[in-house]
């Protein structure tokens, strides 16, 4: 969802590589250990004089093969360390050259000991970034294959099936809760607060123990922050040209239900599903009959939450299939990118603004032979995110200037950008699909029954979260949970009409720029954490 200021338009974490060893590379170190081993003990039985050089030719010897067997230098030092302790023993002037040959015996024991281990310790490393049940800490199932299938859209990246490794199904059918114990959810990307005075944060004994008190606030939204990553991998995987989008959106939001396992308030789909097309920004889906089918040349914006308990996430990307918007898409996700860089405790949401414009406005897109620089649309913005509330009272602009008020410890934000090939500016226009009921709606007396019963409904069903016309002419009215089949609302739009006159339900039409430009959009869930930055949403994909 998106957050909207309607004013007077202007004029003007390297990743690790590991060596494995060969069983083969492993006999040939050993039998190299041993031949060396033997070849020396011969060369004891000289002259004295040679002793000592012979020993240090042996300790050269000895520390190579440990090399050239593809032992690590933590391994290879313990051996010369085991030699050395061999080679400093007071010995009898006798029995010195019978100590030798058992000292080099204990060197090359010890070898062998060494590889064993590190044999082990590198079969486990496998075993958890492969599929094992393993894989994740908290993992309840085991992998259900290798992922490989790639989305037909641009705009994304990775594999659309990389939920399998936690142990879903192609196509995900198994709830999430079931996939990891309880407190063992996927923790989102970890980034630190920005500037000097956030970076006692990260040590803080005093925020840990803060934390610590919110285990059971964290592990909820990163379990709606999993659903929302697995449905939306999904999504990709069928979103291509010719679906209707209704059909699309539909598809979208039951996985949605299924994955969470639906409710009514207590968890479920926190507000509809936005597919906005080309110059249209933000707040459409499709009313029923509505039979708008995406085209090849359309560049959509998909925009859906998941909430638990209240605490919504709300994620988009958006969709392309011709590569001439790369560009308009890339800087979409490089703004988004850097306002959740620069987001952080008592960071001033203007300064946010003016990142986010900077990177934005960097990009250009060349269409149809004419060049468009990509602009940041003046009156969207990012929001702050309370229980129930998706609007929660704080905008994050994405262009410079604005509002100087610091973001607080524990807040959640929605960090959004809108680029534009057109004025950059939106207006409400098109037919109305989006509602939701006022968080401090007033008391108003209601003369018509049928919006008495209406608002009932929406009270039952959606409280004070967004919800469509779509939702309403459901069997279930919304929720097959509260209603079971018997949901369905009935020549209900006189008494939704009347409910937004006297303000109890506040529409949200489409927002739009002017027809012929593009618009793109990227956007995250964060939380502040007190000792850090939470980017919850945050996947493979993007």
């Amino acid at each position: 969802m998106t957050k909207i200021e309607l004013k007077p338009e202007p004029v003007d974490l390297n990743p690790m590589k590991e060596e494995v060893e060969d069983d083969e590379e492993e006999d040939d170190g050993e039998q190299q250990g041993g031949a060396e081993g033997e070849e020396n003990a011969g060369a004891g039985n000289g002259a004295n004089g040679d002793k000592k050089k012979k020993k240090k030719k042996k300790k050269v010897k000895s520390t190579t093969a440990y090399v050239e067997a593809g032992a690590d230098a933590e391994v290879a030092a313990a051996a010369v360390t085991v030699q050395k302790e061999c080679a400093t023993v007071k010995q009898e002037p006798g029995d010195q050259e019978g100590d030798d040959d058992d000292a080099e015996d204990d060197a090359l024991a010890a070898d062998g000991v060494a590889k064993k281990k590190k044999k082990k310790k590198k079969k486990g490393g496998k075993g958890g970034g492969g599929g094992s049940i393993g894989a994740v800490p908290g993992q309840l199932k085991p992998a259900t294959g290798v992922p490989s299938k790639k989305a037909p859209a641009r705009g994304v990246k990775g594999l659309t099936d990389s939920y399998i490794r936690y142990g879903q199904t192609e196509p995900p059918t198994i709830p999430v809760a079931q996939l990891f114990a309880e407190g063992h959810f996927p923790e989102g990307e970890i980034q630190p607060h920005p500037g000097d005075f956030n970076t006692f944060r990260i040590t803080s004994e005093e925020k840990r123990a803060l934390e610590r008190l919110e285990t059971d606030l964290y592990d909820k939204v990163r379990m709606a922050s999993e659903v929302h990553r697995q449905v939306r991998r999904y999504a990709q995987s069928f979103i291509e040209p010719g679906i209707k989008l209704i059909d699309m959106c539909e598809r979208l939001e039951n996985k949605n239900r299924e994955l969470m396992v639906e409710a009514g308030l207590e968890r479920g789909v926190g507000f509809p599903t936005g597919c906005s097309l080309n110059h249209v920004a933000a707040h459409y889906t499709p009313n029923c009959g509505d039979e708008t089918v995406l085209g090849y040349g359309d560049v959509m914006k998909v925009d859906f939450g998941c909430q638990i308990e209240g605490r919504i996430i709300d994620c988009a990307w958006t969709v392309a299939f011709d590569p001439t918007y790369d560009e308009l898409l890339e800087a979409a996700r490089e703004a988004t990118d850097t306002g959740i860089r620069t987001a952080g405790i008592d960071v001033r949401l203007c300064d946010v603004g003016e990142a986010i414009q900077e990177t934005m406005e960097s990009f250009e897109v060349t269409i149809q032979g004419t060049t468009y620089p990509v602009k940041s649309i003046r009156n969207l913005n990012g929001h702050s995110i309370g229980p129930y509330e998706i609007h929660a009272g704080k905008s994050v602009p994405i262009v410079k200037g604005g509002d100087a008020t610091k973001m607080e410890e524990g807040e959640f934000f929605a960090i959004e950008t809108f680029g534009s090939t057109g004025r950059a500016f939106v207006q409400e226009d098109m037919e109305c699909s989006h509602y939701m009921k006022a968080f401090e709606a007033p008391h108003v007396p209601l003369r018509m029954a049928s919006a008495k019963r209406l608002l009932s409904h929406i009270d039952k069903t959606f409280k004070t979260l967004a919800f469509c016309r779509r939702w309403l002419e459901r069997p279930d009215g919304g929720s097959g949970f509260i209603h079971g089949q018997k949901g369905k609302q009935e020549k209900y739009l006189g008494a939704l009409k009347n409910l937004c006159d006297v303000g109890i339900v506040v529409p949200y039409p489409p927002l739009v720029d002017v027809r012929g430009s593009y618009v793109a959009q990227y956007e995250h869930t964060i939380l502040l954490r007190p000792t850090c930055k939470e980017v919850l949403s945050r996947g493979d994909d993007f």
